[in-house]
């Protein structure tokens, strides 16, 4: 049996301020909460029907529901077998930059610190930046897009919407339980790297991806749905790539999460 009062606590997780009052955030979907189990995610709090198997390293408090009981606590309209709360990451990976980006007494940005190589000196794998990104879908679809080409870590601008969004969680299938993402400012974040760092950009007056030459290091940054990547970051792009269009008349511009899935699948295709 569930309380009114869990499932009150439950729903206001889908808001921001909530989540950030008490610390968590929601994984629904018994694939997504196996995966975050999997990558060492301890929760908070799980609500299962009793199709749902525990593993048995769990020490969490479950509560056991009726399906219906479970389409109540739900945020979603075809709830699966599952909900749980996780807590919010206290720090990201230390060898990119800080999870959230510092504030002086003044309330300016700290910029954040440099991207760190390797011991012996080798360069930094790819990574992917997000400028401004504000659906919850294509965000969460970047995240498994990134997953599945292997990107372990997105830096984001801090407009970006907020990865522990249910709809954001919802749409990543899981994989927010190995990719790492992280809020700064970006265009502090970028200054910060070494001069060598290639940083490509995807924009309409760049090269035709196909023939440009691309590296197996550096960042790839992606722009905003409706305004692409702003004069701030275009600024700092040393690599503009354009994905070439197939049609006249053609659309005005593709969806960010399929210009995503096509730069880093170019990437991988021909750097290994």
């Amino acid at each position: 049996m569930i309380s009114k009062a869990t499932i009150k606590y439950i729903h206001s997780l889908e808001h921001k301020k909530y989540r950030m009052l008490e610390g968590v955030f929601l994984v629904e979907g018994h694939k997504s909460i196996h995966d975050m189990l999997l990558a060492g995610w301890k929760p908070r709090l799980i609500i299962a029907t009793d199709e749902w198997t525990a593993p048995t390293s769990i020490t969490c408090e479950v509560i056991r529901v009726t399906p219906a009981e479970l389409q109540k606590a739900s945020l979603l309209q075809h709830p699966s077998q599952a909900l749980a709360v996780f807590p919010l990451p206290t720090n990201a990976s230390k060898d990119i930059i800080p999870p959230l980006s510092q504030r002086g007494d003044g309330g300016e940005v700290t910029p954040p610190r440099p991207l760190e190589r390797g011991l012996g000196g080798e360069a930094f794998p790819l990574i992917l930046a997000l400028d401004g990104v504000q659906d919850p879908g294509n965000l969460g679809t970047i995240i498994r897009t990134a997953d599945w080409f292997g990107i372990t870590d997105i830096v984001c601008s801090m407009d970006t919407v907020d990865v522990y969004n249910p709809k954001v969680v919802q749409a990543t299938m899981g994989s927010l339980a190995r990719v790492r993402v992280h809020y700064t400012h970006l265009p502090a974040f970028l200054r910060s790297l070494q001069q060598d760092t290639p940083i490509y950009g995807t924009l309409l007056d760049g090269t035709d991806i196909y023939s440009e030459q691309l590296s197996g290091e550096g960042i790839i940054i992606m722009g905003n749905e409706g305004n692409g990547i702003s004069e701030e970051v275009r600024k700092l792009v040393t690599h503009k790539l354009l994905i070439p269009h197939f049609s006249t008349p053609h659309p005005e511009s593709l969806n960010v999460s399929i210009a995503t899935a096509i730069t880093l699948s170019e990437f991988r295709h021909r750097v290994k």
